[in-house]
């Protein structure tokens, strides 16, 4: 490993790009602080660009956001470090969503996403220095050529609502299998088993050797971190590894800000209006089998703890359930002192924060255990049973569980708030505490306006 030197840039043909390929990994030294920096700065990025994906933003908004978190989260102090920045945070997270196959399809696909939104930033001469980059064998379309099939791609333009294409105007022709999706959104001539591609469309060529290159490198950092890297650096990047693909990036909500305090009295109430379903289920079996298991009581205690339960309250709403089941000595003796520990009066002292959402998709309940994501782990019965009890209804009901069909259940979550509030939830939900949160300005909101 050397020392940083010298801003790192593409240059070809005395064309320089500030976009890289990830060919190989830099020689250079990262203290292991930026190391974890850097990796969480470009996953704010790509986590972004994943939840508009889903929510089915339009292709345009989502080049503009794309851009726009980028710009937010790969700043640096020094100006000449940016580029750096970008490549070590890229190779430490091919170091994290390597170890899986879904982690490295996820990878693979936000990665692709934010390599495509930045080239179409990039000025042409750039770009044509980074499909020379890629040793891409296709040349611009002669004059000659360009004439004896100018109707077609006028035709092809004119299909999509674009200007004619013009003498002037650069295409290349390339294997049609090289642009797939070109081919399948019809925006390509295609003759003799070749497709003529435009300037402004050479961004699908690109971007589909970009993935192809990505995909084997993934492959190939999986073996070498299962064989070499993984045992030697064991103690050292493993434990941050490991943490890095299920970060959560948003407020801890430790402590109560908006909300200072709920109170025992009014918690069944507000468990049915302000509780998200993994939070209302788990309070829902508590009171109905006056026990939860280990996992039960992290995930429900926490929560309780950063919607503003006190520790005194904590005890009391605990203890009166869980006597009636195992008598209130049992709970003193056995019990209540993973409730003080949880707020900080145990062992370490240590003040525990709530559980995020993806922390609980990623758990794995056992039998008898009722902690984790419903969405994840109930089936589509119990699931839809439960949506209905809390007001979902009716197309809405489907779909959220569109959204469970493809795994994706923080959003559908959100689409579960937003039936439940009839109120939309653009930065989408990351946290039960921010659905706590959320749910309560709203209800405030409309009490304020029914006064």
């Amino acid at each position: 490993m050397e020392p940083v030197r010298s801003q790192r840039k593409l240059i070809v043909n005395d064309v320089v790009s500030t976009l890289p390929l990830y060919r190989s990994a830099p020689a250079l030294e990262v203290r292991l602080e930026e190391f974890e920096l850097f990796a969480l700065d470009r996953l704010r990025v790509l986590k972004g660009i994943s939840d508009a994906l889903s929510r089915g933003r339009k292709p345009e908004e989502m080049e503009k956001l794309a851009i726009d978190l980028w710009k937010t989260n790969m700043r640096h102090p020094q100006a000449s470090e940016v580029i750096n920045k970008d490549i070590i945070s890229h190779f430490v997270l091919r170091l994290v969503y390597c170890r899986t196959e879904d982690l490295r399809k996820w990878f693979l696909s936000m990665e692709t996403a934010l390599f495509r939104y930045r080239f179409k930033r990039e000025k042409q001469e750039a770009q044509r220095a980074l499909m020379a980059e890629f040793d891409l064998p296709y040349k611009a379309v002669s004059s000659s050529e360009f004439e004896s099939v100018k109707e077609k791609l006028v035709l092809v333009s004119r299909s999509l609502g674009q200007s004619s294409p013009t003498a002037d105007d650069i295409f290349f022709k390339v294997p049609f299998e090289e642009v797939p999706e070109l081919v399948a959104g019809r925006r390509v001539f295609i003759s003799k088993g070749h497709a003529y591609i435009a300037m402004s469309q050479v961004v699908s060529l690109v971007a589909t050797q970009f993935r192809s290159h990505l995909s084997r490198a993934l492959i190939l950092t999986n073996r070498k971190w299962t064989t070499t890297i993984a045992e030697q650096e064991k103690d050292r990047l493993t434990p941050i590894v490991e943490a890095l693909s299920s970060s959560y990036l948003g407020p801890d909500y430790s402590q109560p800000k908006e909300f200072a305090q709920i109170s025992l009295k009014d918690i069944d109430d507000v468990a049915k209006s302000s509780f998200p379903l993994c939070m209302r289920h788990l309070f829902e079996k508590l009171r109905e089998d006056h026990h939860l298991k280990h996992g039960g009581r992290m995930q429900l205690g926490l929560f309780l703890k950063g919607v503003g339960l006190k520790l005194d309250d904590a005890l009391a709403f605990w203890k009166a359930e869980f006597s009636r089941k195992v008598g209130a000595e049992r709970f003193d003796k056995e019990y209540s002192y993973g409730i003080r520990h949880n707020y900080g009066r145990e062992g370490k002292r240590t003040d525990y924060t709530p559980y995020s959402c993806q922390k609980i998709i990623s758990s794995t309940p056992g039998v008898g255990d009722h902690h984790g994501c419903p969405y994840r782990n109930f089936s589509e019965e119990n699931l839809r049973a439960a949506l209905n009890k809390m007001g979902v209804t009716g197309r809405a009901v489907g779909d959220v569980m569109d959204k469970v069909r493809n795994r994706h259940y923080q959003l559908a979550c959100t689409l579960t708030f937003e039936a439940v509030h009839g109120s939309s939830c653009d930065a989408g939900i990351n946290h039960p505490n921010q659905y706590f949160s959320d749910s309560q300005k709203i209800m405030q909101s409309k009490n304020q306006s029914a006064a």
